[in-house]
């Protein structure tokens, strides 16, 4: 679904990524890993188009070439993006902050799918709501659902279960096996959480100063990489 190949990118005169390859199988949970500051959050910015990269290939979906694409362009092409953080509209109403993912739904549609609804039942009983008063766990549940309104073929989650309660963690790992399973949507997932990524990713790749040096299928995640590469 994603190909990335030798992805350079600066901030200005640090470079942050150093020729990044990473495959992201179709129809997986692809789980992005690394201690702080090597370069995941940037990384998922560079697919999204919200960081500029200095060279190499962003091939999504066998033949669009991203690199020069817009960031609107690439929600078009069937990518969703929940960062980390959430960015939600506090002012707007659940239902409000969902149509806001409508502006770049390629066929124009105005409705919010039904799917998002059966996904997160709570985000349809506080569609009045604003989404400010909203929990921290239902404000991450209001992101996916945003970032699924435009029904993607490929959802990037920047660490998703960061400051929200376990019930809530758990709840978005299923759901996040249920979009794989029943939509046949590919997931790209930045987790610090190792119980959390053993349990719902399919594959790993570990970073280490802007750098890919591990990659594999979840069952491969051994005590040894996480020695080297995870533990503070």
């Amino acid at each position: 679904m994603l190909k990335i190949h030798k992805l350079n990118q600066f901030y200005g005169e640090s470079h942050t990524l150093w020729d990044l390859d990473l495959d992201v199988p179709r129809g997986q949970c692809t789980c992005v890993m690394g201690r702080n500051g090597v370069g995941k959050t940037t990384l998922m910015k560079c697919i999204m188009g919200e960081e500029d990269v200095k060279n190499g290939s962003l091939l999504f979906a066998g033949d669009v070439e991203l690199t020069k694409r817009k960031v609107e362009d690439r929600a078009r092409l069937g990518i969703g993006y929940v960062p980390q953080g959430r960015q939600i509209f506090p002012l707007l109403t659940v239902e409000e902050n969902l149509r806001t993912g409508l502006a770049v739904c390629k066929d124009g549609s105005k409705k919010i799918p039904e799917r998002v609804y059966e996904l997160f039942p709570v985000l349809k009983e506080m569609r009045n709501r604003r989404g400010g008063d909203l929990s921290g766990g239902q404000q991450q549940q209001l992101a996916i659902g945003r970032a699924l309104v435009i029904e993607p073929r490929l959802l990037i989650l920047d660490e998703p279960g960061e400051g929200i309660q376990p019930n809530i963690v758990a709840q978005i790992g299923e759901v996040i096996q249920k979009l794989i399973k029943e939509d046949g949507l590919t997931v790209l997932l930045v987790e610090q959480k190792l119980p959390f990524a053993r349990k719902y990713a399919d594959r790993f790749a570990i970073l280490d100063r802007g750098r890919r040096v591990a990659e594999g299928e979840i069952a491969g995640l051994t005590d040894e990489l996480i020695k080297k590469h995870l533990t503070v």
